[in-house]
């Protein structure tokens, strides 16, 4: 019987972007098809945490962040976390993504790692992400819904991915959503087509909590606590 792990990473293994063609001037970014060493990393990532046959709650974010995910294939996990808190090694520049501090101080107040992702399987809407390049050539990241025609172009894709991710074994009782506004309504608006979960609940980014709500970040790790709370009853 395969572990929650094994599907993860088979996952992982074959994620392609299968959607329409993306508008002039964005680029998809895999990191499984981009950097050699991701795929080990990502894979020693589930096995430590994952590799069991609990149902897990859905956690959904936008894609991937160049210096986070977009390196370790794993979701709000930069490098500086991979070795530090996960205790994984990684071969290259250790950059540091504002949204993975904070989701690792989350997760320390929650109880720590192992406790946290024995429960909880963190993905995006969109499992790539995306890039594009300013006036000068210099490449900044993109999110799915920052332009309608890249939004049309992934909804199938997205739609899909939902549904493989659903059936990795998680529960469909509660989705909780990183990002209100776009996210968040982007999210509804397919739930409300294709029923994917009873519930959504969904949270601050991180990203904004760390750009623009520094100040109160304790105040904003207790609301999530508050949230990932409710289903620990």
């Amino acid at each position: 019987m395969m572990t929650f792990a094994d599907k993860v990473n088979r996952f992982n293994e074959q994620l392609e972007y299968t959607g329409a063609a993306l508008p002039q001037g964005i680029r998809i970014m895999n990191p499984f098809r981009e950097f050699e060493q991701t795929t080990s990393i990502s894979e020693a990532f589930y096995y430590k945490y994952y590799n069991d046959n609990n149902p897990r709650y859905l956690i959904l974010g936008i894609n991937p962040g160049r210096f986070g995910g977009g390196l370790t294939g794993i979701p709000f996990t930069d490098p500086k976390r991979l070795k530090i808190e996960c205790g994984i090694d990684y071969s290259g520049k250790a950059t540091h993504e504002p949204s993975s501090v904070f989701v690792y101080e989350m997760i320390h107040a929650y109880g720590g790692l192992e406790a946290f992702y024995k429960k909880f399987y963190i993905n995006s809407l969109c499992p790539l992400g995306f890039t594009t390049a300013d006036a000068k050539g210099k490449e900044k990241n993109y999110n799915y819904y920052d332009s309608k025609p890249l939004a049309n172009a992934v909804h199938g894709f997205i739609v899909d991915n939902i549904a493989r991710q659903i059936s990795l074994g998680v529960i469909t009782e509660v989705c909780f959503c990183f990002g209100k506004g776009k996210n968040e309504n982007y999210l509804r608006k397919l739930n409300g087509e294709h029923h994917f979960f009873r519930k959504i609940i969904a949270l601050e980014h991180p990203r904004f909590i760390m750009q623009y709500k520094t100040a109160n970040k304790q105040f904003y790790i207790d609301k999530y606590l508050s949230a990932f709370g409710s289903v620990d009853q």
